[in-house]
C-alpha cells in the first residue's frame, strides 16, 4: 500500500471510530467498506475489521475509566451477558450467507433511529428501572441476542446495546455509551475477533497497525467528546448513524 492509501485508511478509521465512540457504535459503517474498496475480499475485510475494532474499545475505555464515572458492576454484567452470543455469531457467519440477515438488520437499525427521533426525552435523564434480579435476568437474554449480531455482522450491534441500556435499564445516553464502548467495543469485539481467528478466518496483518492507530485515537477522542457534550447531541449523532448504517446494510452499499 502506498502512502496515499495508507493516509486515507488512517483518516477513514479515525473518523469512523470517533463517531462510533461518541454515538455508541457503528465503526463498521466506514471502516469495513473502506477495506473492501482498497481491495480486501469480504471475509478478510470482516476479520481484519473485527481485530482492529478492539482498539476502539481500548481507546474509549482509557478515557471513560479516567473520568471515574464508570459503573463497573453493570459493565461486567453486559460483558458476561453477551459473550456466548458473540462466540456463536462469530462462528456462524463463516458458514451462513449473510446478505438477507444484513438487510433485515438494516431495517431494524433504521427502526431504532426512527424510534429515538420520535422520543424527544429518550436518554436525556437517568430513570432507574428493571435493575432487580428479574429485570437483570430478562435483560441478559436480550443482550445475548445482540451478542450474536455483534459476532456475525459488521456494524450496528453497539447501537442496539446503547438503546437497550437506555430503554430497559433507564440509563441516559452518556452512561449507555460509556457502558457500550467498554463492554462491546473492547470485550465483545475482542471475544468475536478471537473466535473468528480460532475458526480459521483470514486476517490481513499488514494493514492492522494503521487501523489500530486510527481506532485507538478515534476511540479516545470520541469518548472525550461524549463526556463533554450534552445527551441531546449524543442522541442526534446516534440517530444519524442508525439511518446511515441501516441504509448501508439494507441496500448492501
Amino acid at each position: 500500500m502506498d502512502w496515499l492509501n495508507s493516509l486515507g485508511l488512517f483518516i477513514g478509521s479515525l473518523f469512523a471510530n470517533t463517531l462510533a465512540s461518541l454515538s455508541g457504535g457503528g465503526a463498521g459503517l466506514i471502516q469495513f467498506p473502506l477495506l473492501i474498496f482498497l481491495g480486501l475480499p469480504f471475509s478478510v475485510a470482516l476479520a481484519t475489521h473485527k481485530i482492529a475494532s478492539v482498539a476502539l474499545g481500548l481507546g474509549a475505555a482509557v478515557k471513560h475509566i479516567r473520568s471515574g464515572k464508570l459503573n463497573w458492576s453493570m459493565t461486567g454484567y453486559v460483558i458476561a451477558s453477551g459473550t456466548l452470543g458473540v462466540i456463536l455469531g462469530a462462528n456462524a457467519i463463516l458458514f451462513v450467507p449473510g446478505r438477507l440477515a444484513e438487510a433485515a438488520l438494516g431495517l431494524l437499525i433504521i427502526g431504532l433511529g426512527v424510534y429515538s427521533l420520535y422520543q424527544p426525552s429518550l436518554g436525556q435523564n437517568e430513570s432507574v428501572r428493571r435493575r432487580d434480579t428479574k429485570g437483570l435476568i430478562a435483560g441478559s437474554l436480550g443482550l445475548a441476542g445482540i451478542g450474536v449480531i455483534n459476532g456475525s455482522l459488521t456494524a450496528g450491534s453497539g447501537l442496539f446495546v446503547t438503546l437497550f441500556l437506555i430503554r430497559w435499564f433507564g440509563y441516559d445516553y452518556k452512561q449507555a455509551v460509556a457502558l457500550t464502548m467498554i463492554s462491546v467495543g473492547l470485550f465483545w469485539n475482542g471475544t468475536g475477533a478471537l473466535a473468528m481467528y480460532a475458526a480459521g478466518a483470514e486476517i490481513f496483518w499488514p494493514w492492522l497497525p494503521i487501523l489500530i492507530a486510527g481506532s485507538l485515537l478515534g476511540g479516545y477522542l470520541g469518548a472525550h467528546l461524549a463526556i463533554r457534550q450534552s445527551n441531546k447531541l449524543i442522541k442526534r449523532c446516534f440517530e444519524a448513524l442508525t439511518f446511515l448504517i441501516g441504509v448501508k446494510l439494507l441496500f448492501g452499499m
